[in-house]
């Protein structure tokens, strides 16, 4: 299947959100209102198949300084297996790199796929700001399963590429 991978714009967010939202039936990706994927719209990119269906999204979250969050990475069932989480993947590090950011980290059920991409896993320990932002209002607090991976961009601790 051949895709476009772009920023999402506004024309996106409700089919954006009608994905991750079917999603987290099968406990993929944590479910976010409609109001949040509008208020992290730019966070967004979505890839696009040649009929202009939406068949995949990620966003990349700053989250402090020279660290950003993967997050919710979400492709239709009848487009997996071809490359596409892949390929947002890499576009939410390429952007990483551009904007100065060191390392990016994930909160993941799928550690295999992350694995693939470069990711390892680490200590939760090393995410207070994650924790105290976003994980205390989650309905799995304090009993998360989900594993939390790193990968460092081509930045080194200057913000230089």
């Amino acid at each position: 299947m051949s895709v476009a991978i772009r920023k999402a714009t506004m024309k996106d967010a409700k089919a954006l959100h009608a994905m991750i939202m079917e999603s987290t039936r099968s406990a993929m990706v944590l479910p976010r209102p409609l109001s949040k994927v509008y208020g992290h719209l730019r966070d967004f990119f979505v890839a696009e198949d040649g009929s202009g269906q939406i068949v995949g999204c990620c966003a990349l979250s700053i989250t402090w300084d020279n660290l950003a969050e993967l997050r919710s990475l979400v492709v239709v069932p009848e487009a997996r297996g071809a490359d596409i989480g892949r390929k947002l993947v890499d576009a939410c590090l390429e952007e990483a790199t551009d904007l100065g950011i060191g390392t990016v980290f994930v909160l993941t059920n799928i550690e295999g796929f992350f694995a693939k991409c470069g990711f390892r896993e680490t200590d939760k320990g090393i995410l207070p700001q994650k924790v105290w932002a976003d994980c205390i209002n989650c309905p799995q607090f304090p009993d998360c399963d989900e594993i939390p991976m790193t990968i460092e961009t081509k930045i080194d601790n200057n913000g230089e590429k």
